[in-house]
């Protein structure tokens, strides 16, 4: 089966979600239905990424097992859960990706993204952290999610072939604030 045509998430709602009247105006924002009144705005959605130090200061990058971005290289992460804090989201896909026990995070930097999945493209807003982890001796990758990993200090071989732009900006700026 071909893959489909990405589209803006605001593209796909042909329908209200509410009352099932068909849009007359797809695409807009936010999306509103003339019939029920119901709003949505399409914010973005959070996501967090681990910019995990091992005990010589080399960074954790990881390869993707699976699209977007299957075979590239990216930071152990993923979307916040509802009801979960930013640092707990961290921590637990730290946890699920890699079996790494963050210790310490704090916040590097924050940064639009675009996440396309089945042909839809999400905006995400995310969250970059310094992460330090119990110990970096055991990495176990979920097989689902990742199948390489690397402790570097990241050159122009991975940081061309990220997965997310942001996830590239992320590093550059860890780069460029430990020189």
């Amino acid at each position: 089966m071909a893959s489909p045509i990405s589209q803006p998430l605001e593209d796909a709602f042909h329908y209200c979600p509410r009352c099932g009247t068909a849009n007359t105006n797809t695409g807009s924002i936010p999306f509103h239905c003339a019939e029920c009144d119901f709003a949505f705005y399409f914010g973005p959605v959070a996501a967090v990424g681990g910019l995990v130090l091992d005990e010589q200061d080399r960074l954790l990058v990881v390869r993707r097992a699976r699209d977007p971005g299957k075979n590239q290289w990216g930071l152990p992460g993923g979307f916040v859960d509802r009801d979960e804090t930013v640092e707990e989201a961290l921590a637990r896909e730290v946890l699920e990706e890699t079996q790494l026990k963050v210790c310490e995070c704090e916040l590097l930097m924050t940064g639009p993204n675009q996440y396309t999945h089945h042909g839809v493209t999400a905006q995400v807003i995310d969250l970059f952290y310094m992460c330090r982890v119990e110990s970096s001796n055991n990495v176990q990758l979920a097989p689902s999610e990742l199948c390489e990993y690397q402790w570097c200090i990241p050159g122009p071989e991975i940081l061309n072939d990220m997965a997310f732009e942001s996830n590239r900006i992320a590093i550059e700026r860890w780069l460029s604030e430990r020189s």
